[in-house]
């Protein structure tokens, strides 16, 4: 991330760039993981949020950082549903104050995900978004970016620059049955995809069992009932990878990559850099994600993206999806890159990954925790556990 004047962090995870408004709930879980933006600020930025964070986490956080508490405005936005982050702002009457926290100090809008919403909200405060010069120059990319975000965008233009793709159609929600069962004679399994998802919702892994006979095909009623799909052969996966890109001054360059896991194709963890087994791929996934970079940088997109890629068991890779925004690993990356800036290794080895606990656990029990089994990071050494996100609210079953 290009250094420059303050920025004005907007965790935007209420976006419909991945997944329709409609569904409401997926998206509000989803917020849940705006505290970990807080890794991001520097003195003078402003943060909001759609979710409290804990004083506890914060500062942890600045302890860490360095960032002194008092240089940093934290801006708790209220409750407001499946709304947009920038709709939530204007309903509890806080874009005046936001705007005044911006002042005249050439700040800069930056958000989780490009989206009109936040374009909105950048001009009603004033500012450009980060890294555009301009809000319309952010807008002209804004085409682009709602099309990678789709699986049927990515699916064609993938094939357009040359990656290597499962075999699969895409089709309208009442031709998806019809569709699996013509794939399913020539493939053991098939996967079902809605067009707008993320973190694996609304997918649905189907073997010619599960179609057997009068047996038909249930599907998330995300996309509405003409919705767009995809069905592809469910590849015997041995990794999941992704390479994390960035396009500035209309070039593309890698960042980081490494494996991701997955359950049911629901991210869970992340591994950095990648491991030995998939090493052989990463020539590969860098050509591919810098050529996906040049056709963002093409359409006037200069922001960090994602690319992500399934190994068979033989050793092959296949694109799988891109993602048009800073992804779940693109905070964690941020966070092990300041934490170790004065590291003598500059690639660390990371990883992030959630867990639960058997009784409900507040952030500082962890902490505590972690300190007094000796885990915990150390800016000395540059090396050990960091609680990256707050606390979250307690579920059945336990607490995170």
């Amino acid at each position: 991330m290009t250094e420059t004047g303050p920025f004005v962090v907007f965790a935007n995870f209420l976006s419909d760039l991945a997944v329709d408004l409609d569904e409401g709930q997926i998206l509000m879980t989803w917020a849940q993981q705006a505290p970990r933006k807080a890794w991001l600020l520097r003195p003078g930025d402003v943060f909001v949020t759609p979710v409290p964070l804990s004083r506890e986490f914060l500062w942890y956080v600045y302890g860490l950082t360095g960032v002194p508490p008092e240089s940093v405005a934290v801006v708790e936005v209220p409750p407001a549903g499946a709304v947009p982050l920038a709709r939530a702002v204007r309903e509890a009457g806080l874009v005046e104050h936001v705007r005044a926290l911006a002042g005249d100090r050439g700040a800069a809008l930056l958000p989780t995900a490009l989206d009109a919403s936040a374009i909105a909200f950048a001009r009603d405060i004033g500012i450009a978004e980060h890294p555009y010069p301009t809000v319309e120059a952010a807008e002209v990319a804004l085409r682009m970016t709602t099309l990678l975000n789709t699986k049927t965008g990515f699916r064609e233009t993938a094939g357009q620059l040359g990656m290597r793709l499962p075999a699969g159609r895409m089709c309208r929600r009442p031709e998806t049955e019809g569709v699996a069962r013509e794939l399913l004679r020539d493939h053991e399994r098939v996967v079902v995809k809605p067009d707008r998802s993320a973190g694996g919702y609304g997918l649905r892994f189907v073997s010619r069992d599960d179609l057997r006979g009068e047996a038909s095909l249930l599907l998330d009623t995300v996309g509405g009932p003409d919705g767009l799909w995809v069905v592809e052969e469910c590849l015997d996966v041995a990794e999941s990878v992704s390479i994390q890109m960035e396009v500035a001054a209309s070039v593309a360059h890698a960042l980081f990559s490494g494996a991701m896991r997955t359950v049911q194709g629901s991210f869970t963890g992340y591994a950095s850099p990648l491991p030995p087994s998939c090493a052989h791929v990463a020539g590969e996934l860098e050509e591919w994600g810098t050529a996906l970079g040049r056709h963002l940088a093409d359409h006037g997109y200069a922001e960090p993206f994602g690319l992500d890629g399934l190994v068979d068991t033989d050793g092959v890779m296949c694109a799988s999806e891109s993602n048009i925004r800073r992804t779940a690993t693109t905070t964690p990356h941020a966070m092990v890159t300041r934490l170790t800036a004065e590291s003598a290794e500059p690639h660390p080895a990371w990883s992030v990954s959630k867990g639960w606990t058997r009784s409900p656990m507040d952030f500082e029990t962890a902490l505590a925790r972690l300190r007094a089994s000796h885990l915990a990071f150390d800016p000395e050494r540059g090396e050990g556990v960091v609680l990256y996100a707050d606390a979250p609210p307690a579920v059945p079953g336990g607490t995170r």
